[in-house]
């Protein structure tokens, strides 16, 4: 039984028998008080999607929910179902695209190490790498002698989520990007 302080986002919790998926977690550090800090976290009930937000002592105990991770492909979208495809039995998984709306913004055909989180046989949530190569499809032209320390400028990126990466950046290279602060890495690896 981990600590609320050890809880990530995409966790799922067991809380009187429900199973929640942890969607966010905001720590604070109340003054004046002897103790600890406090986690609050917006969670998503399984089964039927309604969303609770509860406070943490960071010393409280909490249960895990049964959940198994599973490697997927994206697939193909059908409505506002986002289809993956298990990469060990071609299970195919669909997800609400409202339920996985940060994570579309990082994923294509190409995107590898993705995960399917799945609680009681239904899938509910996407686990991502830290990190996804994407191709740059628009931004202002590369300015020669820009340095790997200069401004940045805005960049669309082939899922159509807008970035911000160095000048010397330009129209159709491949970038790392970090998912969970939107961040240019660096440069892909050339294969």
């Amino acid at each position: 039984m981990p600590k609320a302080s050890e809880i990530k986002k995409n966790a799922a919790i067991d809380i009187n028998g429900k199973a929640y998926i942890v969607r966010d977690i905001e720590r604070s550090v109340p003054q004046g008080r002897a103790g600890g800090s406090l986690y609050r976290m917006r969670m998503y009930d399984v089964v039927t999607g309604s969303k609770i937000d509860e406070t943490f002592k960071d010393s409280d105990m909490l249960n895990l929910a049964d959940l198994i991770r599973r490697p997927v492909m994206f697939s193909y979208t059908d409505g506002d179902e986002y289809v993956f495809m298990d990469q060990e039995d071609y299970t195919p998984y669909n997800l609400n695209k409202d339920a996985i709306a940060d994570e579309i913004l990082f994923i294509n055909e190409e995107t590898t190490g993705v995960q399917v989180i799945v609680v009681n046989d239904v899938p509910v949530a996407l686990d991502m790498p830290t990190s996804v190569e994407l191709e740059v499809v628009e931004t202002d032209p590369s300015i020669k002698g820009a340095s790997a320390t200069s401004r940045t400028k805005p960049a669309k990126l082939s899922t159509g989520v807008t970035i911000q990466v160095p000048e010397y950046i330009s129209t159709g290279e491949k970038i790392k990007v970090n998912v969970e602060e939107y961040k240019f890495i660096s440069r892909a690896d050339s294969k």
